[in-house]
């Protein structure tokens, strides 16, 4: 019942971060000057500028048009982009979009938790050992670098010069399997990085703080073995922080690989919210806002449900 009403409750929150964050790019996006049909096409004439105004709802006002774009969203209608005189729907454009910034988005998570979850509990067991120190100076030297910058030159150095990859493309994993991980080998790494580094020193702090606990001590004087006792009593416990970080950079990573994206020519979400945003597509881009929103809030309430069940501590503090 309790895990009833705390679905019922991130439902309700997923929904209102949704309305009210499309609701206030709408409402920017109307407050800018000049005519939102004029920038969607700049160069039509004033028939088709106001044939688009009652299609998309703009001659509505700012609450007619808003409620338009949202009950067509619901119903599956995702808007449209007003192109040369023509239009493509957005829907086709994200069935081609989400796949390779999904598959970006899952790569960069793996690799950077099979990394950081060993590193952290070996620095947390070794705290203040000469690996403690090297790994954590490595970690934030390598934090402070940009994914855009750490992109840029791993390409220079592995696709430039050695020549090992191809820097810039995109394969689907369906199609040609090996290709595609070949193309997603740098693009991974560029976000990995930092994600490696910021999960590794959120865990080492929690595992740290674990060790000392009394039951983390009763089972070391069990005779249990150091890495029983690290992956068993320690690590569960410790994961809440790593866990809730991980579930908000799934969601921010979607609208954070723009750069990523553009640099590797990867045809994912970023590259089309980008596109959006050069073009000048409000309808299309309030629909991918909305989507970035959606994916936040969901991922953020999903690690909630994990750790209430991983830790039984989170079910006593919420009754």
């Amino acid at each position: 019942m309790e895990t009833i009403r705390m679905i019922f409750k991130r439902i309700v929150l997923l929904s209102t971060v949704v309305v009210i964050a499309t609701f206030l790019l709408s409402l920017l996006m109307r407050l800018l000057p000049g005519d939102p049909a004029a920038v969607l096409v700049p160069n039509a004439p004033e028939e088709l500028r106001a044939l688009i105004r009652e299609e998309t709802g703009l001659s509505k006002g700012i609450f007619g048009y808003y409620w338009q774009w949202l009950s067509g969203m619901l119903q599956g209608d995702f808007g449209k982009y007003y192109l040369n005189g023509g239009y493509r729907p957005v829907s086709e454009v994200l069935k081609k979009c989400l796949p390779p910034s999904l598959f970006l988005i899952l790569y960069a998570q793996i690799v950077a938790l099979a990394l950081s979850i060993p590193l952290g509990l070996i620095s947390a067991y070794k705290e203040n050992s000469r690996f403690d120190r090297i790994t954590s100076s490595v970690l934030f030297t390598a934090v402070s670098i940009p994914a855009f910058a750490s992109g840029i030159i791993l390409s220079l150095i592995f696709a430039v010069q050695l020549g090992w990859v191809d820097p810039i493309g995109y394969e689907s994993p369906f199609g040609n399997p090996v290709e595609h991980f070949k193309l997603m080998i740098l693009p991974v790494t560029s976000l990995a990085i930092g994600l490696t580094s910021s999960y590794t020193r959120l865990l080492r702090t929690d595992v740290i703080a674990t060790l000392k606990e009394d039951y983390v001590t009763m089972a070391a004087s069990k005779g249990i073995s150091n890495k029983r006792v690290l992956w068993k009593h320690v690590f569960r416990p410790s994961s809440t922080t790593l866990l809730t970080s991980a579930a908000l950079n799934m969601g921010g990573l979607i609208g954070g690989t723009i750069i990523v994206e553009i640099i590797f020519v990867i045809p994912g979400i970023g590259y089309e919210i980008a596109y959006s945003i050069g073009a000048r597509q409000i309808v299309a881009m309030q629909t991918l806002i909305a989507l970035v929103s959606f994916a936040y809030v969901f991922f953020n309430s999903t690690v909630d449900l994990i750790t209430n069940i991983t830790d039984p501590r989170t079910r006593e503090r919420r009754v």
